[in-house]
């Protein structure tokens, strides 16, 4: 591919300070993923997986290194700039959902938008987070509040969310952590519809069977990265989706 990488990390260190103690988290780590990549990062608690996340996700900075995001150096950017491309050009989705209790799934989905530079009126608002309603399958859920989904729901709700402000790059920790095994396989299908879409998306989990949904796995230990590969025999979550209905399910 000839397109310019959206991730581009050249000997990327962070090194934490506990007392006296130098805590290397990530270790001269170089990653390139480029647009339309879909890409797990795997490793047990402690390989450093969630700290590379958060300098991936600009929520750090690096203690050394060098990072692009889709080729702009981070580094150099102020904290009001960070704010602004975390806001614009990132998607997060997290292991716990993060929704406001008492706000609809359409407000919800608002809050990037309300925090953009750009303006938006009433109307553009809720526009564009009923597409990205749309988008994952929950426009008929818009007025309810987050006590009145489910957690597969209250997931695609902050998928939506991670998608209204159309961010180059969709990061998840961990999205299918607090979910079952059906509603987990509901969830990976929309992340493999996004990517077949053009989404890159770069996905934190510690379930092998989770990243064989994924085109790349990556694993960590210690800080480093230890292998990377495509993914062989990767799997279609919809067809697993419905071998695990059943006939009797199948719509």
């Amino acid at each position: 591919m000839d397109a310019k990488p959206v991730i581009q990390l050249e000997s990327i260190e962070k090194v934490y300070q506990t007392g006296e103690v130098a805590v290397k988290a990530v270790r001269g780590i170089s990653l390139s993923v480029r647009p339309g990549e879909f890409v797990a990062v795997m490793g047990a608690s402690g390989s450093g997986k969630s700290t590379l996340m958060n300098l991936i996700g600009c929520l750090d900075r690096p203690t050394a290194g060098r990072y692009l995001l889709d080729g702009e150096e981070v580094g150099a950017l102020t904290k009001s700039e960070l704010s602004r491309v975390r806001n614009q050009r990132l998607g997060f989705v997290f292991q716990g959902f993060n929704l406001l209790s008492r706000t609809s799934a359409l407000e919800n989905v608002e809050l990037p938008l309300l925090y953009s530079p750009h303006g938006h009126g009433r109307h553009e608002l809720r526009k564009r987070s009923l597409a990205a309603l749309e988008q994952v399958g929950l426009a008929d859920r818009a007025e309810h509040h987050p006590s009145q989904l489910s957690g597969g729901q209250q997931q695609r709700v902050a998928i939506a969310r991670a998608l209204v402000n159309h961010p180059s790059l969709l990061l998840a920790d961990e999205p299918t952590g607090n979910l079952d095994t059906r509603t987990s396989l509901e969830i990976m299908g929309i992340f493999q519809e996004l990517n077949r879409q053009g989404m890159t998306i770069l996905m934190v989990t510690h379930e092998p069977d989770i990243a064989r949904y994924c085109l790349r796995e990556i694993t960590m230990r210690d800080g480093r990265i230890v292998d990377d590969r495509p993914v062989g025999d990767r799997l279609d979550a919809a067809k697993e989706l419905a071998r695990w209905r059943g006939p009797e399910e199948a719509p």
